[in-house]
């Protein structure tokens, strides 16, 4: 039996000679970096164009010939097989929307992301089918009549109904990863390469499984000649072990098939201490995109840690929050901003203000202070130098009450009522004063 090999290599166009073909590519590699094009210099384009010419001469012969195949039937794969380039345009507005097409937009500032189009399961799989009904052709250089473009990216930019053109680089931010099991209609399967991201860089819509051993998936791809669906191997027929599954954040109520919401808020008891459910893996997904990330010393998983609930306090107090509003649990507002990609992401660093708004990685020391190691040397199970040389300075600083032997390197409760003795002192309540040092605690427990 012949296996279909990945066919999206470049795009369709008038002409096919190599040297028109060898354009093409060159314009891909072209794009700025900042554009998701190819970071390598002009002497690797120079490269890619001998290597082109070189195939071209020695691609004739006895090679033509095992490459002929019948009407309809697959190209036969082989262990000599190569990925082929996957040349895609960079992200940028609709076609005719504001704006010239041909110019490519700068990716959505981080810091304060629009809400996302609100869609369902079964509007992501009913637009995918439009273009099957039309066999749209593909193309990275032209656009279909609703203003995408006409290459695997930009067909999961329509599918997802968003606001613009995006590419295998930048579609993730939109979305969540999910695992093997956990993929559901409308969910993509993306493998970017971002060494060459014209090189087998390629995305794919799931359809569903179609057996019960889940080693098949129903495609909806935008590939060579035109948009197609068919049965395809978990993950894809290249690159398998390189895609991941992602989950878009607008998904709103209803599934493919008829389902209930997968992003309404599951309620106040999945969450705090003794949780342990899906849901708390896909909230500390959802953090570590929106700039969560270093709270994780592992993770994040089904069950609830002191990292989610720091994360998740982090998040609330970007968007402003404070007190009970920032109390680490998610409630139905937090939720909903996570899941709708809206709101502010997490700051890099601390800001330096008040108390330790942000307990993250360490900072450089000042005012004779050494530097901050970070947060994830405290909290119980916690068992390291940093801990005995802060219990010695909060001794020193007359905060060490609590302590009836010691300080020693195991992070204790004693540790713990000692720090937040200190923060109470410089004014902290609440959050600010939960007995973890952060950058803040660390810098005047040593001034």
């Amino acid at each position: 039996m012949t296996t279909p090999v990945f066919e999206e290599f470049e795009p369709a166009a008038d002409c096919g000679c190599p040297g028109c073909a060898q354009d093409r590519r060159a314009a891909a590699l072209g794009l700025p970096v900042a554009a998701g094009g190819h970071p390598a210099a002009h002497g690797a384009r120079r490269a890619l164009v001998l290597a082109t010419a070189a195939g071209v001469v020695l691609g004739g012969g006895a090679g033509g010939a095992a490459g002929a195949v019948g009407p309809g039937q697959a190209p036969a794969r082989t262990g000599a097989d190569h990925d082929p380039d996957t040349p895609q345009g960079g992200p940028g507005p609709l076609h005719g929307g504001p704006g010239h097409h041909g110019q490519t937009a700068q990716a959505t500032p981080t810091a304060a992301r629009p809400a996302l189009r609100i869609t369902s399961r079964a509007e992501i799989i009913n637009r995918a089918k439009r273009w099957l009904d039309a066999k749209v052709p593909y193309s990275m250089e032209k656009y279909w009549s609703d203003g995408y473009r006409q290459d695997c990216s930009g067909y999961v930019s329509m599918a997802w109904n968003l606001d613009g053109n995006e590419w295998t680089g930048s579609l993730a931010q939109y979305a969540t990863a999910v695992e093997r099991d956990e993929l559901e209609p409308g969910d993509i399967l993306l493998f970017h390469n971002p060494a060459d991201p014209n090189k087998g860089s390629h995305v794919t819509i799931f359809g569903g499984w179609t057996d019960s051993t889940h080693t098949h998936y129903i495609a909806y791809e935008q590939t060579r000649p035109h948009t197609r669906k068919q049965a395809t191997p978990y993950a894809y027929w290249n690159n398998s072990s390189r895609y991941i599954g992602y989950r878009y954040n607008g998904i709103g109520s209803g599934t493919a098939g008829g389902g209930a919401a997968t992003t309404a808020y599951p309620g106040a008891k999945h969450f705090g201490p003794g949780a342990n459910n899906r849901y708390v893996t896909r909230l500390g997904k959802m953090l570590v995109a929106r700039g969560g990330k270093r709270f994780y010393t592992e993770g994040p998983g089904p069950a609830w840690g002191e990292a989610d609930r720091r994360a998740t306090e982090a998040f609330q107090r970007a968007q402003g929050w404070r007190g009970a509003e920032a109390d680490g649990l998610p409630g139905p507002h937090t939720w909903r901003l996570l899941v709708s990609n809206g709101g502010k992401d997490i700051p890099p660093q601390d800001s330096g203000q008040g108390g330790d708004k942000d307990n993250g990685g360490g900072t450089g020391s000042t005012a004779g202070a050494p530097a901050f190691p970070g947060r994830q040397h405290f909290g119980p199970g916690r068992s390291n130098e940093y801990v005995e040389q802060l219990g010695r300075q909060l001794v020193k600083k007359g905060y060490g009450k609590y302590y009836v032997s010691g300080p020693g390197p195991g992070w204790t409760e004693a540790d713990r009522r000692n720090v937040e003795a200190f923060q109470r002192a410089q004014g902290w309540r609440g959050a600010e004063a939960d007995g973890y040092p952060g950058p803040q605690t660390w810098r005047r427990l040593f001034a």
